[in-house]
């Protein structure tokens, strides 16, 4: 050793040097990491779905972006999660959008009964609403990054129901503004209950049926409550994931494409494993001794002019983007 390179001096070029290599080996590979709350358990097809959107996400990106997804209402209760993406307390999040329909009419337009009723037309009517979708998140400082359809929905109830007037009185789950205002136009009773608390809500008696898809007639355990569903068709809502936009836009570019990529795969995985698991969720419902029935004609009927009551006035309320919506689903 020469006495330059053993000197105090040295040392402190040495460390200096060494510092260096390290902010330059930190910012080489510094992660962001995200939150993102969703309102479903495990099971459900969505959060398998947003499994593999997260190491998709964490690959293309090379490691520079981390997800941790909270599930099953941890984080944030389903009704929440669109305001805490909005005010940045999550940086991205699952909503279900007829939860919204009391804010913008566009969050309405895929829970609108008999309007789009197999996964096809669905597909269709998301294409026609989705413009109209992205530039009402946009105004509220958020950005669409994919939606995926629910299965078909249905009437979960232990009653005959042959009519439309045989749902009268029952003790009706709403999950959103379109399901309460389902069971205001048949006369039953609409209770809020969110999916995490469905559950218990059998259990207790506080809800005696419900309209959803078989999906969540598995994920609840329904059947342990409840010993019919009439598989009316109804609509498929979707579930959209939604990214804050100053938190997008402080990713660097190739982060930025990285995550618009995983979000265009988890669209269509999603589409396909929503028709895939619809017939499987099924299967396992039967399994479990709840009945699938076909409803009778009056059944469907009655359901169908509800469903054309709500377009109208869904209609009447959207204005020229509503009547634009759904003109270019039908022309398609």
């Amino acid at each position: 050793m020469t006495p330059y390179e053993g000197s105090p001096m040295n040392k402190k070029l040495s460390l200096l040097a060494g510092s260096f290599v390290l902010a330059f080996s930190a910012g080489a590979t510094a992660q962001t990491t995200w939150d993102l709350p969703s309102a479903y358990p495990a099971s459900n097809f969505h959060v398998e779905n947003l499994n593999t959107f997260i190491k998709d996400v964490e690959s293309l990106s090379g490691g520079k972006l981390k997800i941790t997804l909270h599930n099953n209402a941890s984080l944030y209760k389903a009704p929440e999660i669109k305001r805490a993406v909005q005010g940045n307390q999550a940086q991205i999040g699952e909503i279900l959008l007829t939860n919204y329909a009391n804010e913008d009419p566009v969050y309405a337009l895929d829970g609108l009964p008999f309007l789009a009723t197999g996964y096809p037309a669905s597909f269709k009517l998301y294409q026609a609403q989705k413009p109209y979708l992205e530039k009402k998140l946009a105004s509220q400082g958020m950005m669409l990054l994919y939606a995926v359809a629910w299965p078909p929905q249905g009437i979960f109830a232990n009653k005959d129901l042959k009519k439309v007037e045989d749902l009268k009185g029952l003790k009706w789950r709403a999950y959103s503004p379109v399901t309460a205002k389902i069971a205001e136009l048949v006369g039953a009773q609409p209770v809020t209950v969110q999916q995490a608390e469905l559950a218990q809500a059998m259990a207790t008696g506080v809800i005696d049926s419900y309209m959803s898809s078989a999906s969540t007639g598995y994920d609840t355990k329904t059947y342990e409550y409840i010993k019919k569903w009439y598989d009316t068709q109804a609509w498929l809502p979707k579930n959209a994931v939604i990214v804050n936009k100053k938190a997008y836009d402080a990713l660097d570019p190739a982060t930025q494409q990285a995550l618009k990529k995983a979000g265009a795969q988890a669209e269509e995985r999603g589409w396909k494993l929503s028709e895939e698991k619809n017939k499987w969720y099924q299967q396992e419902l039967t399994k479990n001794g709840l009945e699938i029935i076909t409803p009778t004609p009056e059944l469907q009927s009655g359901l169908t002019k509800v469903g054309e009551r709500m377009i109208d006035d869904w209609l009447e309320r959207s204005g020229a983007d509503g009547k634009a919506m759904v003109e270019a689903y039908r022309k398609m």
